[in-house]
């Protein structure tokens, strides 16, 4: 099914579970060619604007980072005709200034993950996708400006290094990750980010600092309790600023593409057409369409 009316999909981590702000909801169940999504998606509007919110962990925070279906998840937001994607998620902050409580719309993420399904592509069709930038900017400028705009201490910018988990990090680990320039450490932006930008999604994280990880030698060590603690102050922020996001992105001249994220397969297919198999043509026929007659 394609709802070409959806603004901007949701993708809800720890703490945000639901999005409380939607009207007129509609549950979906969606069945892709990579399995299930973690949970149905549930359409809804605001302020008359469509959004799409799908729970990242499952309802109940029943999957783990490493379990997620990454892929289904993303395939389904294609399926829905979704084109923009916001990330909320937990974060461990490695830097003094990013602290507990701010919101970082990160610019760069470094996958350190080493279980996870990371491309839709392969079985016979070589896709290379250029992720020099990974988040779209033009995206991540509107959710900065919705953020400010609804009273959160922002900050725009900083490297996101994706580790596999469950486990929080050792000091040993954290100390590393601030001495390659890491700026918040979490466990979903990879390869979320970049299955976004393989099916030509514009993607943005809002990423909710709620603890200094374990190298702060004056704080506390990280705990379940402590990120629980800090989203639970956090979730009502983040609602706040989706709600402010689907204003900014339907002001007239919004509509119009800044960024060139729709077109990131456009050179970036190798396989010769003819050599593709049929059965991963008609797999990956929503993503290629444009490129594969």
């Amino acid at each position: 099914m394609t709802d070409n009316n959806i603004l901007f999909g949701i993708i809800g981590g720890s703490g945000l579970y639901a999005f409380d702000g939607l009207q007129n909801r509609k549950t979906v169940i969606i069945d892709t060619p990579f399995g299930l999504p973690s949970s149905p998606i549930v359409l809804g509007e605001v302020h008359g604007k469509r959004l799409a919110f799908l729970a990242r962990h499952g309802i109940g925070h029943t999957i783990s980072p490493s379990e997620v279906n990454y892929r289904a998840n993303i395939y389904a937001f294609k399926q829905l005709g979704v084109t923009k994607l916001i990330s909320v998620s937990a974060c461990g902050s490695l830097r003094e200034d990013y602290a507990p409580g701010d919101v970082i719309i990160p610019d760069q993420v470094f996958d350190f993950t080493h279980k996870r399904e990371r491309s839709f592509f392969g079985d016979g069709l070589v896709v290379h996708v250029g992720s020099a930038e990974p988040f779209c900017s033009t995206l991540s400028a509107a959710l900065a400006k919705a953020l400010q705009a609804e009273g959160g201490i922002v900050h725009e910018g900083g490297a996101y290094i994706t580790i596999e988990g469950p486990r929080f990090s050792t000091k040993a680990e954290s100390n590393t990750f601030r001495s390659w320039g890491m700026s918040l450490v979490g466990m979903t932006a990879s390869p979320e980010v970049f299955l976004a930008r393989e099916a030509e999604m514009c993607y943005a994280t809002m990423a909710h600092v709620t603890d200094y990880d374990v190298w702060h030698v004056s704080e506390e060590p990280v705990s379940v309790e402590m990120v629980v603690r800090t989203l639970a102050k956090n979730t009502s922020l983040a609602q706040r600023a989706l709600i402010r996001l689907a204003d900014i992105l339907s002001q007239p001249g919004q509509d119009a593409p800044a960024c060139d994220c729709e077109n990131a397969l456009k050179d970036a297919l190798i396989t010769s057409p003819a050599k593709i198999k049929p059965e991963t043509r008609e797999k990956l026929q929503l993503l290629i369409s444009k490129y594969v007659k």
